[in-house]
């Protein structure tokens, strides 16, 4: 299994559908995430936990979005997928998120989505066990009273969780869902910005989503002959030239995770 740290490709699998776990596991994506919250309602709570339990316990590889805390499902969740990657929605306290590190013993992705969380981002993103931050855009936008679609209105929210990951020491972020399903043209922009600006990996929603971003993400071919063209000028050490622009360390540590991005993808 791909781990979040590395993961370029998240895709949700609601955790009342069990049906749909091995389609989803089978769509190429890095990480499926069996979710507990959002995507079930109230009532069947308790089956999707015990439908994700059940397939945990088999060896099947997934993430698992438990409910957050102040639910009446959090605690039970947390006991059920303990030893697996979780994300963790509306995080925004870093004692909460340290009490789900502990509980799980496992990776924890923080799913930052309301103000407090991208106020405190660097916070709750440096708590010892998480490795990665989620960008919550839809909630985020309803709890801001603006269109989740708009990227403008979230551009400050985004950078600032980039900020924050940087800060903290973990990995770039993934950014939110586009909720556009089948406009893939909506989804190759929505990748554009996301990584414009910082981010590394995307949440999917439907398994046509997959391959479109996963190749939006992965670099270009002439990306990564730019990269190994600065690597190899600067073997020789001090200060060269490519491409008539000047590589200097920072230019060298840039060709260098693009590399590793290529290599990952």
């Amino acid at each position: 299994m791909t781990t979040p740290a590395a993961a370029t490709t998240f895709l949700f699998v609601p955790g009342d559908r069990p049906e749909r776990f091995a389609k989803a596991a089978a769509a190429g994506a890095d990480l499926i995430i069996l979710d507990l919250e959002d995507a079930v309602a109230p009532e069947a709570k308790e089956q999707a936990r015990e439908h994700v339990r059940a397939w945990l316990a088999a060896g099947e590889p997934a993430m698992v979005r438990v409910n957050p805390p102040g639910t009446p499902w959090h605690a039970e969740d947390l006991a059920a997928v303990a030893g697996t990657p979780v994300m963790l929605p509306k995080a925004q306290d870093p004692a909460e998120v340290a009490a789900v590190v502990a509980a799980v013993g496992s990776e924890v992705v923080v799913l930052v989505e309301t103000a407090l969380g991208i106020h405190r981002a660097v916070e709750v993103c440096a708590v010892p066990g998480v490795v990665r931050a989620g960008f919550g855009s839809v909630d985020l936008a309803a709890e801001l009273g603006v269109d989740p679609n708009d990227r403008e209105a979230l551009r400050y929210a985004r950078s600032a969780l980039v900020l924050g990951s940087r800060a903290a020491g973990v990995g770039a972020p993934i950014d939110g869902v586009t909720t556009a399903v089948r406009d893939e043209e909506v989804l190759r922009a929505d990748c554009a910005h996301g990584l414009g600006l910082g981010f590394t990996a995307k949440m999917c929603i439907h398994p046509a989503q997959v391959g479109p971003v996963a190749e939006a993400f992965a670099p270009t071919a002439e990306e990564v002959a730019w990269a190994r063209s600065v690597i190899a000028a600067a073997a020789g050490g001090g200060v060269a030239v490519v491409d008539g622009k000047m590589v200097d360390k920072p230019v060298v540590e840039r060709a260098q995770a693009l590399l590793a991005r290529a290599e990952a993808a």
